[in-house]
């Protein structure tokens, strides 16, 4: 497990709990003493938890965090049942014979591997979702050109423009959701987002319920834009109410884990 993962793995048990000791870091994150007393010193340093006698615990005021952007390989092990849950709604979405764009993400490839052998046509500039679609799906698919941007793990070029169709749909994923709207760090994505919004009749946005406590540095795409939203029963009172106080539309996706 990578340090960026495991500053991630850290600060969200912290958003759950107070307090979490060296011992259970180093049980958890299968590490040693020094590691873990390293990352506490950088979250510390960071603000984003706060250094205390055996432990860390969760900063003054609640989360401080800088949100970071993992790597798709290390992402898509991150709420796997969410994700799954979100993708099999948003799969329920698509109309067949249609062109939708799907974006990258995990959980856009969840997506994606749900309507592989589906009659439409793809759109997408994820890597490794076009290789998923080749190699398992049948689905029409076209990939979009450019640059490969390993992470976030996309080909595009922002120069090209000019794309020569009008998708029914865009399937999109954010790294954070707040009332100003999605939130991305990569200005890449949020330029690409925007460019894609344009092309799209309708934009359904696929979270999972943690991405309302991460603020990213940028906002790629107000609310105001967005036609449906759809995310796991994790969702806060508070964040289902900030939706509702913007108008946005949304659906609740039930794990299995939910009560019945």
């Amino acid at each position: 497990m990578s340090e960026t993962h495991r500053h991630h793995v850290i600060t969200a048990l912290l958003e759950e709990r107070p307090f979490v000791s060296v011992k259970e870091l180093q049980l958890m994150l299968r590490v040693s003493a020094a590691t873990v007393r390293r990352d506490i010193d950088k979250l510390d340093e960071a603000g984003a938890a706060r250094k205390v006698h055996g432990g860390l615990a969760a900063p003054e005021g609640g989360p401080r965090r800088k949100t970071v952007s993992l790597p798709f390989v290390e992402n898509r092990d991150i709420a796997v049942e969410a994700k799954r849950a979100i993708a099999t709604e948003a799969s329920k979405l698509v109309r067949d014979g249609s062109l939708i764009i799907v974006h990258g993400g995990s959980t856009c490839f969840e997506f994606g591997t749900r309507i592989a052998n589906r009659n439409v046509r793809v759109f997408t500039n994820s890597m490794p979702l076009a290789g998923y679609l080749s190699e398992h799906g049948t689905c029409q698919l076209t990939v979009g050109g450019g640059d490969l941007h390993r992470e976030p793990g996309i080909l595009y070029d922002p120069a090209r423009g000019g794309y020569e169709f009008y998708a029914s749909q865009f399937f999109v994923g954010a790294l954070g959701v707040s009332q100003e709207g999605l939130l991305e760090n990569h200005p890449l994505l949020v330029r690409f987002i925007n460019d894609m919004c344009g092309l799209a009749n309708e934009i359904i946005v696929l979270v999972d319920s943690r991405k309302f406590a991460e603020r990213p540095s940028s906002v790629a795409l107000p609310l105001s834009r967005v036609t449906r939203l759809i995310t796991d029963d994790g969702l806060s009172d508070r964040d289902a109410a900030m939706l509702e106080d913007e108008g946005v539309a949304f659906s609740i996706a039930a794990t299995s884990g939910a009560a019945s």
